[in-house]
């Protein structure tokens, strides 16, 4: 057991001493106090985000190679930078900042070469990774060489948004790498964090990320991890508490993973089969949040 302090910053860039050109980034964990799950069907959500942080380090180099290590989940991956660049990756595009469809995603697993049934953690993660870096980096004449590493004080599974601040991590490091956005540390500085216009195309990609592994993403994880604090989520529309309470909160692991696709996928199906429980229910859940 461990007792938390709220209200962590977003996404920060680290210098490394002697490393210039290999930023560390790192976004925090949350929490939903109210609204977790009704959130997905346009309830309030009141989240916090946690003084527990995912880290990406991210090493360019001239290998003709793009290498993903998870060491906390035991993948490492590399692809060909070159066989990478033929590919086809026009069905990518998109002007609106959804969410990828399920046919997306299933051309993306043929592209990592992963079976069709695939639904793990793992292949989600990695799929997810390989999407980012494959849209982000389009943009640029040839796809950049570089290795990703990344990991976490966030156990998967427990509900504290690891996958989120995965997606947060990786969208801010290669949109710097790609120059898409500025790289706001300075020299001599030992961290900063990037602009509000940068923040908000750091969490439009992260939430497009998140999807790739969540498949119905509401957007308050990948929200709280952007923009840290204490907010109040409807609908993609965020609100910071300007002066949130002092709050501690006691999370316990239990070490019994969950999937929240999974559960997201339960609820909603018995939305679909009865309303008439389901519904009040979600009105209830609103109500609490709103009181809150």
């Amino acid at each position: 057991m461990e007792q938390l302090g709220l209200g962590s910053r977003g996404p920060v860039v680290t210098g490394l001493p002697g490393v210039v050109r290999s930023p560390l980034v790192s976004a925090p964990g949350k929490v939903i106090l109210h609204g977790e799950h009704a959130v997905v069907h346009g309830k309030v959500a009141l989240a916090v985000a946690l003084n527990l942080r995912t880290f990406l380090w991210l090493q360019p180099h001239s290998n003709g190679k793009v290498g993903l290590n998870l060491p906390n989940i035991g993948i490492k991956r590399a692809w060909d930078v070159a066989k990478l660049q033929m590919l086809d990756t026009s069905f990518l595009k998109q002007g609106d900042m959804t969410a990828l469809t399920p046919e997306q995603v299933e051309k993306l697993k043929e592209m990592a070469g992963f079976p069709k049934d695939c639904a793990d953690h793992e292949h989600l993660a990695v799929l997810s990774f390989l999407y980012l870096y494959l849209s982000i980096c389009q943009s640029q004449r040839a796809l950049p060489s570089l290795d990703v590493t990344v990991w976490s004080q966030l156990p998967t599974g427990a509900s504290l948004g690891s996958s989120a601040t995965y997606s947060v991590c990786l969208a801010a490091a290669l949109l710097t790498a790609c120059k898409e956005i500025p790289n706001p540390l300075k020299d001599g500085e030992a961290a900063s964090r990037w602009t509000k216009e940068n923040l908000e195309l750091i969490n439009k990609w992260a939430f497009r990320g998140w999807g790739v592994i969540h498949g119905n993403p509401s957007g308050v994880d990948n929200a709280v991890s952007t923009w840290g604090g204490v907010l109040r989520y409807q609908q993609g529309k965020i609100s910071s508490l300007k002066r949130p309470p002092t709050l501690k909160i006691l999370l316990i692991n239990t070490r019994v993973p969950q999937s929240t696709k999974a559960l997201v996928a339960g609820i909603r199906s018995r939305l679909l089969k009865f309303p008439e429980i389901m519904a009040p229910f979600l009105t209830s859940i609103d109500t609490i949040s709103l009181e809150c």
